[in-house]
C-alpha cells in the first residue's frame, strides 16, 4: 500500500475521515438494519432503487396491520447528517421512521440521497427532488411501487426532515411550487426569494434549546412568517435538549413528546401538502 493510499485528505471528527485514495470512513449512520416484513414493532419495510444510475434509493414503511383497501397519509422523510452522513437504512433513522409509522399510522418513504464529500451540494437536493418526483409518479395509480399505489393517500402528503433534512424539506416544497431548476441560495432559505410560494399549507418547525443550529431555525421561522406566505406556521422549542436528541435518546420524555406532537400534526385532517422541519 502506497503512502498516498493511507494519507488523510480531509478529516472532520468525530464524523468522518476521507483519504487521498478516495475512501471515506463515516462514524455515524454507516450501519445497516435489514428491511423486514411484519417485524416485531408492527411495521413492515422494504428497500427500493429509485435511480439506478446514481444509486438514489429509499426504504418504504407501512403498518403491518394495514388492510388491502386502506389508504393512509404519506410521509416522505429526509434524514439529517450535515449532507455527509446518515442513511434511511442505519439503525437511528430506520428505528425513528418505523416508530413514526407505528404511532401516526402512515406510509413512509425514507429517502437515501448521495453524501459528501464524494458528492457535494447540490447533489443532495437533486437526488431528493428525483426521489420526490418518483413518489409523485404514483399519484394516479401508476408508478412501479405497489405499496405506494395500494396504500398511500396522495391527498395527505407530508414532507418531514431533521437537521440537513429539514433544509431539504424547505427546498423540496419550494421546488414543488415552482417546478423550475433549483436556485441558490438553498443552504440559507432566509434569503430565498421564493419563500412566500412554499408549496404546502402548514409548517411545523422544531428547535432544541441547546442546539447550535437553534438560531437558524428561529431565523427561518421569523423570515417565513414575514414573507407573505399564507399558510399555518408553528414553531416549538424543546428545553434542555441538543441537536437530534430524538434520534440518540428516542425513549426520553422530550423525544416522546416531540414524536407525539409530530403524530398529532400529521393526523390533523386539513389540506394537502403540509411539511415538517
Amino acid at each position: 500500500m502506497s503512502s498516498s493510499e493511507i494519507e488523510v485528505a480531509l478529516e472532520f471528527l468525530p464524523y468522518f475521515r476521507a483519504y487521498k485514495d478516495g475512501r471515506v470512513e463515516r462514524f455515524f449512520g454507516s450501519d445497516t438494519v435489514p428491511a423486514s416484513i411484519d417485524s416485531q414493532d408492527g411495521v413492515s419495510s422494504k428497500d427500493v432503487t429509485i435511480v439506478p444510475e446514481t444509486g438514489v434509493s429509499a426504504r418504504i414503511f407501512i403498518p403491518s396491520s394495514i388492510k388491502p383497501s386502506q389508504k393512509l397519509p404519506l410521509v416522505v422523510y429526509f434524514h439529517g447528517g450535515g449532507f455527509f452522513m446518515g442513511s434511511p437504512f442505519c439503525s437511528e433513522y430506520h428505528n425513528y421512521v418505523a416508530s413514526l409509522v407505528s404511532k401516526a399510522n402512515v406510509v413512509a418513504v425514507s429517502v437515501g440521497y448521495r453524501l459528501g464529500p464524494e458528492h457535494l451540494i447540490p447533489t443532495a437536493y437533486e437526488d431528493s427532488w428525483a426521489a420526490l418526483k418518483w413518489v409523485a409518479s404514483h399519484f394516479s395509480g401508476e408508478g412501479p411501487e405497489s405499496w405506494l399505489k395500494d396504500y398511500a393517500d396522495f391527498q395527505r402528503v407530508y414532507l418531514v426532515g431533521d437537521s440537513a433534512g429539514g433544509n431539504i424539506v424547505h427546498n423540496m416544497v419550494v421546488q414543488a411550487a415552482t417546478e423550475d431548476l433549483f436556485d441558490d441560495p438553498r443552504i440559507n432559505p432566509a434569503v430565498d426569494p421564493r419563500l412566500s410560494r412554499l408549496g404546502c399549507s402548514r409548517v411545523l418547525i422544531f428547535v432544541a434549546e441547546k442546539d447550535s443550529l437553534r438560531e437558524r431555525g428561529l431565523l427561518y421561522y421569523e423570515t417565513l412568517k414575514n414573507s407573505g406566505w399564507g399558510g399555518e406556521l408553528v414553531i416549538e422549542e424543546t428545553e434542555g435538549e441538543d441537536h437530534a436528541f430524538q434520534l440518540f435518546n428516542p425513549n426520553s420524555e422530550s423525544a416522546l413528546a416531540l414524536m407525539n406532537r409530530l403524530v398529532s400534526f400529521i393526523n390533523q385532517d386539513k389540506d394537502m401538502l403540509p411539511c415538517d422541519i
